[in-house]
Parts: structure tokens; sequence; C-alpha cells
């Protein structure tokens, strides 16, 4: 395992996620495996499916971040500019990768489908790039710089993602704990800033759930020191009981279906 910080940024790409009309469902499963691996995922943007837009995130985001990586706009269709877009953030050509060729050739032929000039846009990618497998569907994504560019669908998204995570440089792993207590946020909120301030190197977040008719907090302390993370833990239950409260480990949402809490206001 690395002791250095190795940081990430997700780059979500299209005009139906923008809309509403599809959902993304690529972040949550992202951030877990990078958590798993001990990359940290830093930012996510979304950009319209425009070059100037995407030129402009690839750019500030591979300056920013150890690696990037994008969902969307590398299909068969006139709106899927993904490829060009990357290519154009590097300077690069783009061309038609003679490995990508000859995979999605065999494919088609297997397949008995028509491996048309359609489908020969998605063996398109800038010049120098490497490929990303694709156990899914055979069409390959492809790294260029520290950018990794892969398909918008879930299903090969996660493949690719899987493909793609042990050739990565893995950083420390992030650890957690968990405090619940039946106290609202608006009572521990002077507490808890209190410990952050004892803590710097320690991130602490404030969760809200209602359950039972009544309000509660589940405060979750990260960070990659296991000893400093249970000193943060115990001073977090300390504090619970000094308001009266009584701490436990278990986060009740996970166990029941409390009433999501769509506004943090209403939870003081």
């Amino acid at each position: 395992m690395s002791d250095e910080t190795v940081t990430a940024a997700f780059l979500i790409i299209g005009n139906e996620i923008l809309s509403g009309r599809t959902k993304d469902k690529n972040l949550g499963f992202l951030a877990e495996k990078l958590t798993e691996t001990g990359i940290r995922l830093s930012e996510v943007r979304v950009v319209r499916d425009e070059e100037g837009e995407i030129v402009t995130a690839v750019r500030a985001l591979s300056e920013a971040y150890t690696y990037v990586f994008t969902s969307g706009g590398i299909g068969p269709t006139h709106d899927d500019i993904t490829c060009a877009s990357v290519a154009a953030a590097f300077n690069k050509p783009v061309i038609r990768n003679p490995e990508a060729m000859r995979r999605m050739a065999v494919h088609y032929e297997t397949t008995g489908r028509e491996f048309n000039e359609a489908r020969k846009k998605m063996a398109e990618t800038p010049e120098g790039a490497t490929l990303i497998d694709n156990p899914v569907s055979t069409a390959p994504g492809f790294i260029i710089g520290n950018v990794h560019v892969m398909a918008g669908v879930p299903s090969v998204f996660q493949a690719m993602v899987l493909e793609l995570l042990p050739l990565l440089k893995h950083g420390t792993k992030v650890k957690s704990r968990s405090v619940s207590s039946n106290i609202g946020e608006g009572t521990v909120a002077a507490g808890l800033g209190a410990i952050q301030e004892r803590f710097p190197d320690v991130e602490i977040g404030s969760y809200p759930y209602y359950r039972a008719g009544g309000f509660g907090t589940t405060l979750v302390a990260r960070g990659t020191d296991e000893v400093l993370l249970e000193e943060v833990a115990d001073a977090i239950r300390q504090m619970i009981k000094e308001l009266g409260g009584e701490p436990f480990e278990a986060r009740p949402e996970d166990s029941e279906k409390p009433e999501v809490m769509e506004d943090k206001k209403n939870a003081g």
C-alpha cells in the first residue's frame, strides 16, 4: 500500500443527464470502488455534449488530479463527441485504432451483425491512446494522459472500471468511524465544531435522519490513521453523553427505513 495521496475527478458527459431524462448510475459505483483502492474522488462535474465545455473540463481536471474518469459520449451517433473532444484537449488527432478495429471486427463477425461505418466510429481514439477493455460489448474505452474515457451505459461503465482499477496506482485507504445518537444536528453542532478543531487531520461529517417521530444524527469521522479515528470517535461519544444523549454504533438508516432528510435545516 502506498502512503501517497492519490486523487481523482469524475466528468459525466451528456445532455440527457442534465435534462433529467437519464439518471446517472455510475457515480456511486465509481466512488465506492475508488474508495476501496485508496483513490480519493475529489470532484465531480457534469457537462453538455459540447466540445468547448468538454475540452475546458478535461484540461482543468487533468491538471488538478492524479486521475480523471469520464462517462458518456463514445457511441456511434452524431452526438457522441467525447472522443473528438478529449483528443482536442490533448491536441491529438483522432484515428481509427487498429487494435480496436480488430476486436470489433471479430465481435461483429461472431454476432452476425454488420460492422458498418457508424459502428466503426466506436473504434476511434486519440492518437497514442491505450485501450480499456470492454468485456460486455467489446467496443473499448481509452486512456490518454491521465484521462480514462468510458461508456455511459452502467453495465459497460462498471465492467470497464473493474478492468481498469488493477492498473492504477493505489493510495492510502481512508477508513471511517460512525457514531449515532437521538440528538439533532443543531444541538451537536457547537461541540462537533470544537472536536473538528482539535483533530484537523480527520474529516468529520454530520448526517441527520428522521425516525419514529424524532430527529437524530449520525456523525462520521474519516481518515487514514485508525488510532486517531478512535480518539475522535471517543470524543464524539463523550460529547453526546454530555448533551444528554446515548451514543450507539449502528446507523439506524442501515436497519430501518427512516424518512429521507431533504433539507438539513429541518434537522436541528
